[in-house]
């Protein structure tokens, strides 16, 4: 399973986690508290962190979520091509269109299948989706959503010979 969709408890188990301060704007109590955090994966050096609100708990809360995003993009878990897409995946997709909005818990997991599946179809994004049971232009719609996935496709496609996804 990849790391994405770890629990809170077992994610941060594998993390290093930092209170800091922040500068810049936010009023007269900003600097004054430890409240902006940094999260590292240990296992990866892939780092989440957050420090744009006054309170901590909103700051770790918004840095996990970054951290399991960067997770997704930045770490590939090897895909067995004879194996099906997880419950997960099949869980949010039917008839061929995937639903899955980019504030919802289930997105970063959802992002990491996708790209560890395009990946271990050497970027053929048209045979990762047929492999998924999505439509080529759905799985272009969830790599859009977040625009470091986009622009990391393209660059493996890029590469690898592959033309540009638009």
């Amino acid at each position: 399973m990849h790391p994405s969709r770890f629990s809170e408890e077992k994610l941060l188990n594998d993390c290093k986690v930092e209170r800091t301060r922040r500068g810049g704007p936010g009023g007269q109590h900003r600097n004054k508290v430890e409240s902006a955090i940094v999260i590292t994966h240990l296992p990866t050096g892939i780092i989440g962190q957050a420090g744009e609100r006054r309170s901590q708990h909103a700051n770790r809360e918004v840095a996990i979520e970054r951290l399991r995003l960067n997770l997704a993009v930045g770490f590939r878990v090897p895909v067995i091509k004879s194996d099906s897409p997880s419950e997960l995946w099949i869980s949010r997709s039917r008839g061929g269109k995937l639903s899955v909005s980019i504030s919802h818990e289930d997105f970063p997991g959802i992002l990491s299948e996708a790209l560890d599946c395009i990946s271990a179809h050497d970027f053929e994004v048209g045979e990762a989706a047929k492999w998924l049971g999505i439509s080529t232009s759905q799985l272009v719609k969830l790599l859009k959503q977040h625009r470091p996935a986009f622009e990391f496709v393209n660059r493996q496609r890029h590469e690898s010979g592959l033309g540009k996804l638009r």
